[in-house]
């Protein structure tokens, strides 16, 4: 590469911008960074000029000479770029409302990655993402595709999969975290422990042993974990409600956060219809509008250089860490454990080659290599064969427009119970996100000629106001 490195950040007006920023200011004697490029699309306009100037400050504070350019023209910030990173939202925080309540009007789970709304999500981001690849191919071919784009599984394997790129890693920040916030359950520091992760984007266990006597730690862990007195770093966007200790000691691996969607499936749902329900909270997406809004107040502050506290509140704690770790750590060829979404290629027997998994990695200037994991236990194993092929399934809707497949995806997702409400739950979304799937336009047609019309008011509303 080049001395002096571009990086393009595709959703740059958003407001984990300032985070970013931290985590490559921070990592500067090993990324000499020239220019970063912020992009964004037309109604992020605003936002991105307020991040932007505070991207900026942020960088003149730290007394580093890099260059912050805002732009509506993704072609101009992917060319001759060392570096994409991804963390755009299609239709912005309004599409996440609509993802969320429109279950949630039909009793059943509305979350941003998990159920009906996750998948739609990956709808209207994967013809976006494999759009951007195309672009890179011709701009910049030489780049590395950091994927955060949300659900980072399915993205990152549609770019692999059907974009044919394979300089593309996605990342999460719910496995650093969980890294960051174990050893203190059973007293010990980071790097006294090693961590093995295996799954997928949120679905993945993992393992922990003790880095002196390589003694397994994983039942220490789980007692912490279920010690109400401890914090045992479950992320500020899911609901805390403790695991089974019965069922983790039978696995014997650690769930992830998001797993509390399904083993605990009917407590997440009551509580997230409880918020729903509450006119003064509504869905998660409407209480991080709240959050984002009262942040952008802040970041519009000329006085402000620094990340403020509120982000942390926003749900993505230690996105800069992950995300500016694994760019140093291609740049730098330094070979990190980096836990990220990339090619199987046998890390876990459970799943094809050619799956796009999330394990833990060493990551290089020749991308990332999966640390074998060995098979599943029985239940984890069966979980993660049909969650993994419900993914397979939205994906290939999501390329070809394909309404069966789409169906079939539902029919396998645990989260949306197959029969007419789960049609019309997805019937409602397809018209609720028109605008952004245009692969589906002959059945969203077809929909509105049948009558089919949306529930829940709210939605109906910003779909009125064309949002």
């Amino acid at each position: 590469m080049a001395e002096g490195i571009k990086i393009c950040t595709i959703g740059g007006g958003s407001s984990y911008t300032p985070e970013l920023m931290n985590g490559f200011i921070k990592r500067y004697d090993r990324l000499p960074i020239r220019e970063i490029w912020l992009v964004d699309v037309e109604r992020g306009r605003e936002k991105l000029e307020i991040v932007g100037a505070l991207a900026q400050r942020m960088w003149d504070k730290a007394g580093l000479p890099v260059k912050v350019y805002l732009t509506l023209d993704r072609r101009e910030a992917l060319r001759d770029a060392d570096f994409v990173t991804t963390q755009f939202r299609v239709g912005l925080l309004e599409a996440r409302v609509k993802d969320e309540r429109i279950p949630f009007s039909y009793g059943m789970l509305g979350q941003e990655t998990n159920g009906a709304g996750g998948m739609f999500k990956a709808l209207r981001t994967i013809p976006v993402i494999l759009d951007i690849v195309e672009e890179m191919k011709e701009l910049c071919p030489n780049a590395w595709l950091v994927n955060f784009t949300n659900p980072s599984g399915m993205v990152t394997e549609s770019v692999i999969r059907y974009g044919h790129w394979d300089r593309c890693i996605g990342l999460c920040n719910v496995p650093i975290g969980a890294m960051l916030s174990e050893p203190k359950l059973i007293d010990k520091e980071l790097d006294e422990l090693v961590f093995r992760f295996a799954g997928i984007d949120h679905f993945h266990w993992h393992r922990v042993y003790d880095a002196a006597t390589g003694k397994e730690v994983t039942m220490d862990i789980i007692d912490g974990m279920l010690d109400p007195a401890k914090d045992d770093g479950t992320p500020a966007n899911i609901h805390n409600i403790p695991f089974a200790r019965e069922q983790l000691e039978h696995l014997r691996m650690i769930p992830c956060g998001y797993h509390r969607y399904y083993y605990l499936q009917s407590d997440m749902l009551a509580d997230g219809l409880r918020e729903f329900a509450d006119p003064e909270l509504g869905s998660r997406a409407q209480q991080v509008k709240k959050v984002e809004d009262e942040l952008f107040e802040l970041y519009r502050d000329p006085n402000l250089a620094e990340m403020p506290e509120l982000l942390s509140k926003r749900g993505g704690a230690h996105y800069s860490d992950v995300a500016t770790e694994t760019v140093a750590s291609i740049y730098n060829n330094a070979n990190e454990h980096i836990v990220c979404s990339t090619l199987n290629r046998g890390a876990i027997p459970d799943l094809p080659a050619d799956a796009v998994v999330q394990v833990s990695s060493y990551v290089g200037g020749a991308g990332a290599q999966p640390v074998a994991f060995g098979p599943m236990p029985t239940s984890a194993r069966g979980y993660l064969q049909l969650m993994w092929n419900m993914q397979r399934l939205v994906e290939e809707a999501a390329v070809k427009g394909d309404y069966g497949a789409l169906l079939e995806a539902v029919a396998l997702n645990p989260q949306t119970p197959a029969g007419t409400d789960a049609k019309q739950v997805i019937d409602e979304l397809l018209l609720a996100h028109a605008a952004y799937l245009p692969q589906f336009a002959d059945k969203v047609a077809e929909l509105k000629a049948a009558g089919v019309t949306i529930k829940d008011d709210i939605v109906r509303d910003l779909c009125e106001r064309g949002l």
